[in-house]
This record gives C-alpha cells, sequence and structure tokens, in this order.
C-alpha cells in the first residue's frame, strides 16, 4: 500500500503564484487579501487536497483551542467523573482536550509531562493530580518557566496559584458534628492515608468538631482508600477502643468495608455503631443500610477548571489584565440516609 504525501503550504503557495504568507491569510479567513487572489488560492487548495495543520495554525492565531489535562486514576469514582466535567465544559467552550496520564500520582518527576504539552502548543494546562506528599515541590521551580497558564485541582491554595478544590475540611466538620447532633459520644475516624492532603483536611474537620463539642479526637485509624481496609480498619479500632459509637469514614469504598466488618462481627449499623462516608458514590444509597455521606461534586470540580482557565486564557489572548490567580473552595454537602440516624426514644 501506498502512502499518499501530505500536501504542503508552499506547494499550494507555489502552484498558485503567491507567497505562504498569503495562503495562511486565506486559510485563516483574514480580510487582506484580494477576492481574485483568495479565489485562485481556495481552488489550488481544492484541487491538490490541501489539509492545513493544526499546530501551523496555531503558530499562527496564538492559540490552538486545547487545553492539556495531567491526570490519574480513571478508573476511581472521583477522577473519573472529574475528567467528565472538564470534557463537558471544554466542549460548551470549544476547546479540545490532550489527556496525559500519570501512573505512580506521588511521583514528583513532570518535568517531561510538561514538556509534551508544551510540544503539542496546549493552551493552558490543568493538573488534575492528587497531592500526595512531596509531589507539589516541583511548582516553586516549575511554575514561572511554564508559557502557559495552569489551574491546579484538589491541593491545598498557595499565593500565586490558580487552585479548584473541594473543601474537604469543611466536609468533615459536617458528617461529624451530624453525628453529634444524632446523640452519639464517642466518634471514631476511619482516614485515608495521610501523605494525602484531602485525607488531612477531612481529618482536620473531624476534630474541628470533636474540639468544639469537647471530645476525644484521637481514635483514629488510617486506611487506604479500599472496602479491603475499611473492613480492617473498623475492626482495629472497635479492638482498641471497644466504646465507639459512630465513625466517621473519609471515603464510601473504605465505608462499604467498614459494613460488612460490622456484619461480621454481629454490629448493627445504626444501632449499635452508626457510620458516616465522604463521597456519595451512586452505589452508596444502595449500601445496606443505605450511607449517609458528604457530597463532594466532582463533575462541577471539573467545570469549574476549565471555566477558570479559560478565563485567564481569553485574557491573555485579548490583551486585557492578566487574571489574578486565586483558591475557589467548592462547598460539600451531607446526605442523612440510615446508616447514621438514632432513633429518638
Amino acid at each position: 500500500m501506498t502512502v499518499k504525501r501530505r500536501v504542503t503550504i508552499t506547494q499550494v503557495a507555489t502552484e498558485a503564484g503567491v507567497s505562504t504568507q498569503t495562503v495562511s491569510r486565506v486559510i485563516n479567513y483574514h480580510p487582506n487579501v484580494a477576492p481574485e487572489t483568495r479565489r485562485r488560492v481556495l481552488q489550488v487548495i481544492d484541487r491538490l487536497g490541501y489539509q492545513p495543520s493544526n499546530i501551523a495554525r496555531s503558530l499562527i492565531q496564538g492559540s490552538s483551542g486545547t487545553l492539556g489535562v495531567v491526570g490519574y486514576g480513571l478508573e476511581y469514582f472521583g477522577p473519573s467523573r472529574t475528567l467528565s466535567g472538564i470534557e463537558r465544559q471544554a466542549n460548551e467552550l470549544g476547546y479540545s482536550l490532550l489527556l496525559s496520564l500519570m501512573r505512580q500520582p506521588e511521583k514528583n518527576d513532570v518535568e517531561q509531562v510538561l514538556r509534551d504539552m508544551l510540544s503539542r502548543y496546549v493552551d493552558g494546562i490543568i493538573w488534575a493530580m492528587p497531592e500526595i506528599g512531596n509531589n507539589r515541590d516541583w511548582i516553586q521551580q516549575g511554575t514561572p518557566q511554564l508559557s502557559v497558564p495552569i489551574v491546579f485541582l484538589s491541593m491545598e491554595p498557595h499565593p500565586n496559584l490558580s487552585v479548584v478544590a473541594v473543601d474537604n475540611r469543611s466536609g468533615g466538620r459536617m458528617a461529624t458534628e451530624h453525628l453529634l447532633d444524632q446523640g452519639y459520644q464517642t466518634i471514631g475516624l476511619i482516614t485515608g492515608p495521610l501523605d494525602w492532603w484531602e485525607a488531612r483536611q477531612r481529618r482536620l474537620g473531624w476534630q474541628d468538631a470533636l474540639k468544639e463539642a469537647g471530645s476525644e479526637d484521637h481514635l483514629v485509624v488510617e486506611g487506604d482508600w479500599t472496602a479491603e481496609s475499611g473492613e480492617w480498619c473498623l475492626r482495629q479500632l472497635l479492638e482498641q477502643h471497644p466504646d465507639v459509637d459512630a465513625v466517621f469514614v473519609c471515603n464510601d469504598q473504605m465505608a462499604l468495608g467498614a459494613l460488612q466488618a460490622a456484619r461480621k462481627m454481629g454490629i448493627r449499623v445504626p444501632e449499635d455503631l452508626a457510620l458516616v462516608g465522604f463521597d456519595d458514590i451512586p452505589e452508596s444509597a444502595y449500601f445496606y443500610p443505605p450511607l449517609s455521606t458528604v457530597r463532594q461534586d466532582m463533575v462541577e470540580l471539573g467545570r469549574c477548571a476549565v471555566r477558570e482557565l479559560g478565563c485567564i486564557i481569553e485574557a491573555s489572548q485579548q490583551g486585557r489584565a492578566a487574571v489574578e490567580p486565586k483558591a475557589v473552595l467548592l462547598q460539600p454537602q451531607l446526605v442523612i440516609r440510615e446508616s447514621s440516624v438514632r432513633e429518638r426514644g
């Protein structure tokens, strides 16, 4: 099979008897082209089957209409919903997406990823990676050299950075306050891995509520976000503190494992032990009993990131004053179901 060679802009210019700049003006609908010249160039383009390169057009126009997205974990509920929101909002605003997935989000080696993005002439980047350990150290050296704006998701707000995140601390607090309002006295915590910023924030919210109520805040077991870890964490928590009568579990998958452990141990939920999760995955309403949880709108998180990035790009392209970097914290919502509601006598 023979592969037909791509027609170049130089060939079009030669055939039409004009400069390559004139062909570029025709392709990009520039008004300063004589009607006869425009007609001749378009005829040559049609006859030769010339297809303009998107990269070449982006160099001419100063915009590719493409946003770079660096993400991970599309097999998980949160990241997949976030990407869905990014795609929907980008489509509405007329952007295409260039997606790069990192398999190890805790790693700090991002130079190649950024280099690849910039080589594709993206207009801006959404860094949709969780903040884990020291995987944000590169920001201090990396962002000043970036030639395009970048919006970070799910990380601690920093001066001079555009950040969009869920207010995890507020969510942890409202989950714990709900358990206190139900009359539970000894409230434990099954946290996510504490090298994650989101897990630390949810723990702080739990501590805030307990401190205000004058309760203990050391009843903690650390999981790894999986249902399996939720099961063994609940067993460990109750072995260490048998008097625990309620638990805030920092994601719904671990809460599912905790419900399994409670059933195997003969513990009734919520009669003997109340549980509240975090995320509000679609299945949480169908757990047994249905799970009270903190809903975070990950689709809106993705949408908001695109809107913020779009505003920055638009201001730059139109020569307006630069958009000041800011942190946008989306507020979660408490969803109350059977797993945490105590019967009033």
